[in-house]
């Protein structure tokens, strides 16, 4: 069983190989924090803590992330005994909410748990195929010409879904010139929240474009107005942000506040509470699929061994490494092929993690 004898954290920042703008902000670049964690015997494992800089998406920045890990979560985890990573969070069980915060640091005992046990990860959490479709997710461009260049370019790719981001005066114009100018391919489409109740009516003229999912129209907490909408249109509603526990999870079912769930390793807490989300989903007859948050190579390893669990019917959103990143913090970068993402077999990610770079690129590093 290993024994977490050591913390550290590195603040981190990638450029963007192209300006990403969704309904609540425009990012040419991304800060994340990397946990490494290292037993007595000096076997290490790693996580990432994908938090944004904003409170835009969700109100844990980098800094509360910071912070929490800091005060709470890396005191907690050297005290703690146990003999399954699944276990872990019953370290800080009565801490509320910082879920990202939680995720980045339940993913290194993962990996470090994995690799004593020479475990690839996927396997570990129930992971059933050796690859995983990958779709794309593009943000919201200066003109639909734009859009429809991107379209084409990750199309011819093989990506095997295209998610469009929109908002309040992009949205119905933008899909339809994708739609007829890509009449077969699967498509959906996400709003972030950034509709009210009072702006449904985008919805019904997106319910004739034959897509896949429209994600999260409205605020997080609006189960209800998701099930009456859900009620009215044809296109199933998938939920991302209203779900951040299994509690969140069960109402929504109850509400049928819609038909498919994206999960977030970040957004439910880490591995082990996002698989019981996938169970408990697919258990209802919802389809489920991954998201992602524009993970470094560590974050996106734990979302691709996620992935390869059988529930997930539909398309992720763990593309490759380089649609995002010049150069990633690890190797072998996370590459996908017409489309698929391979999961690697080796133990633990299944990706090694550039440490001399990691340390060179961090802005700020902690140590426990």
């Amino acid at each position: 069983m290993p024994k977490v004898s050591k913390i550290e954290v590195f603040r981190v920042s990638l450029p963007l190989v192209r300006v990403f703008e969704t309904s609540s902000h425009r990012k040419a670049y991304l800060e994340h924090i990397l946990v490494r964690v290292e037993d007595g015997d000096g076997a290490v494992g790693w996580g990432e803590i994908a938090s944004p800089s904003d409170p835009y998406y969700c109100p844990e920045t980098v800094e509360d992330c910071l912070l929490m890990v800091d005060r709470y979560l890396a005191p907690a985890l050297l005290s703690a005994d146990w003999a399954h990573p699944a276990d872990v969070g019953a370290a800080w069980a009565r801490i509320r909410g910082h879920e990202f915060a939680k995720a980045g640091v339940e993913m290194a005992c993962w990996d470090l748990w994995c690799r004593a046990t020479d475990l690839p990860l996927a396997r570990a959490l129930g992971g059933t195929r050796p690859e995983i479709e990958a779709g794309v997710s593009l943000g919201i461009e200066r003109t639909v010409d734009d859009l429809l260049a991107q379209v084409d370019r990750y199309a011819a790719e093989g990506y095997r879904r295209i998610k469009l981001k929109i908002a309040p005066g992009w949205d119905v114009e933008p899909v339809r010139a994708v739609r007829t100018a890509r009449p077969g391919l699967p498509l959906h489409v996400d709003a972030n929240g950034a509709y009210t109740e009072g702006q449904s009516a985008v919805f019904t003229e997106l319910d004739d474009f034959g897509l896949t999912m429209i994600e999260q129209p409205y605020a997080p907490g609006a189960l209800a107005a998701h099930a009456r909408l859900q009620a009215r249109i044809a296109t199933p509603l998938c939920l991302d942000e209203s779900v951040e526990d299994l509690d969140r999870l069960d109402t929504a079912i109850t509400l049928e506040a819609g038909r498919i769930l994206n999960i977030k390793v970040s957004r439910m807490g880490g591995l082990a509470p996002a698989r019981a989300a996938h169970d408990r989903a697919v258990a209802a007859g919802w389809q489920v699929w991954c998201g992602g948050m524009h993970e470094f190579g560590i974050g996106r390893a734990a979302n691709v061994a996620i992935a390869s669990l059988p529930g997930f019917t539909l398309p992720s959103d763990v593309s490759g490494s380089d649609k995002y990143y010049e150069r990633d913090v690890v190797e072998p970068p996370i590459r996908a092929a017409d489309g698929l993402v391979p999961v690697p077999p080796g133990p633990g990610l299944g990706h090694e993690v550039d440490e001399d770079l990691v340390r060179r690129l961090a802005s700020a590093v902690m140590a426990w």
